[in-house]
């Protein structure tokens, strides 16, 4: 089957549910609140999403190692229509298809990891509160001074899944989600940080703790991607159950 546009979600779910862990971020963007800002393309049973509702459009292209090379046929085909400047999540190996059309920059191994050793996380203690659209100021405040060039989406606080540590009347440090599905009863941990001036002190993986506690009471997968060389914040979520479950590369395609 050649490569074409689906606009079927029940299509989409039944094959992105087959391994929803690999799959969290597309998952999450079946729902109502991402749908407008997807284009999707099938080839078969593999899938590839097209997210633009940033300013810089997503690609997320993932499948197990012994399904890449048909991934690969996907994107082949797929190329032709694609952006001539995009930002990309790629399973590994992915980067070398592209290349054909595309200059690759700034490419960056990451881990997706999953939650899965809750015992670890109820060894925490949990911290914060649930923030809204009257902490937005403070929130961008905190990105500012802690992490700019973050992918914080504000219609992300709309979910009630972002918790935030205060300190002093100043908001210090927030565990929030770039996904959160019940329908599809997965999520994904995003955009947590803490101030320049607090850290050490434990505070995003008591935030973090909270968030997962709340996000289980309505998800059953609770992942995350990482830069692998990022290692004191791999260390900060296996000490919270988290685990290693596949690679990718980030990386920006700009069209030859």
């Amino acid at each position: 089957m050649p490569v074409r546009a689906e606009h079927d979600r029940a299509v989409l779910a039944e094959l992105l549910t087959r391994d929803p862990v690999l799959h969290a971020y597309q998952l999450g963007d079946l729902d109502d609140f991402f749908w407008p800002y997807t284009s999707w393309y099938r080839r078969d049973d593999q899938v590839a999403l097209l997210y633009h509702g940033v300013e810089l459009p997503t690609l997320l292209a993932f499948a197990p190692p012994e399904r890449t090379d048909d991934l690969a046929a996907l994107l082949t085909e797929a190329a032709p229509v694609l952006p001539a400047r995009l930002w990309a999540h790629l399973s590994p190996g992915l980067e070398a298809t592209v290349t054909r059309w595309y200059e690759v920059a700034d490419a960056a191994p990451h881990h997706r990891m999953a939650l899965t050793e809750p015992d670890r996380l109820a060894r925490v203690t949990p911290a914060g509160q649930v923030l809204d659209r009257a902490d937005l100021p403070a929130l961008h405040h905190l990105y500012a001074a802690a992490y700019p060039g973050n992918w914080f989406d504000p219609r992300m606080l709309d979910t009630g899944q972002y918790v935030g540590i205060h300190a002093g009347g100043e908001l210090v440090a927030v565990a929030g989600v770039h996904v959160w599905s019940p329908t599809w009863r997965v999520a994904a941990l995003g955009n947590v940080t803490t101030h320049p001036r607090q850290r050490g002190r434990g505070l995003a993986t008591a935030a973090v703790a909270a968030l997962c506690a709340r996000l289980r009471d309505t998800v059953e997968h609770v992942t995350l991607n990482v830069r692998a060389d990022n290692t004191a914040a791999v260390r900060l979520y296996e000490r919270l159950g988290f685990t290693r479950v596949a690679d990718f590369t980030e990386c920006g395609l700009h069209r030859r």
